[in-house]
């Protein structure tokens, strides 16, 4: 009987099943299929990322190449055409790499370059102090102290990653502008500042003594 019984049950339970699939089996398959297909196209994408980011990696070798040569022109262009083209990461590297080809020999264009990725807020704030603070390297020997302080003395804030690279430069400009109250300013904030790294202090130390001794840029 038991046997009977157990016969019995399996067979509820097929004709369950079987109406079950024959009322949800194409909403089944379809997932099913959905699932499938979307396998195949990340699996597709992650294969273009790849590819993207290959032939990037080798446009950006070319580049260097280029720069490596003296080719300064050429390597601007094919840095600028990456920076339009490749994925995020060889973009933001290519755009910092266009404007050090033209500061070889357009160093207003350059500055232009710098401020422009300083201005982008999609690059994230270390990448535009890193612009910004590349601008005003290209700066420092000819601008007026007040447009270095307009562009630097931000980044030379406490908390902000290249302080101790824009109150050098700050300093500097300020002792080759003659301001020797605002040199000191920035010396003594590199100085207090136990992050600085030695050689920055090292520099500030040197600067100090000039200003002690009334030297002049």
């Amino acid at each position: 009987m038991t046997d009977i019984f157990h016969e019995v049950d399996e067979e509820v339970r097929r004709e369950r099943l079987q109406k079950l699939w024959e009322r949800y089996s194409i909403y089944i398959i379809g997932v099913a299929v959905l699932i499938v297909a979307a396998m195949a196209a990340w699996r597709g994408y992650e294969w273009w990322i790849e590819k993207q980011a290959a032939e990037a990696g080798s446009k950006f070798e070319q580049a260097l190449t280029l720069s490596e040569e003296g080719k300064h022109a050429d390597a601007e262009q094919a840095f600028a055409k990456i920076a339009a083209d490749a994925p995020a990461g060889y973009r933001v590297l290519a755009r910092f790499r266009a404007a050090a080809e033209l500061a070889q020999d357009k160093p207003a264009d350059a500055v232009k370059a710098y401020d422009q990725i300083a201005a982008d807020g999609s690059f994230g704030q270390t990448m535009q102090d890193l612009a910004a603070l590349r601008a005003g390297m290209l700066l420092v020997d000819t601008a007026p102290l007040a447009e270095l302080e307009k562009r630097l003395a931000p980044l030379a804030e406490p908390g902000r990653p290249f302080r101790a690279s824009a109150r050098e430069m700050l300093a500097l400009s300020a002792w080759r502008n003659h301001d020797a109250a605002a040199a000191r300013k920035y010396i003594d904030m590199l100085t207090a500042d136990a992050e600085t790294p030695p050689g920055a202090r090292t520099r500030a130390e040197v600067l100090s003594a000039l200003l002690a001794a009334g030297g002049k840029s």
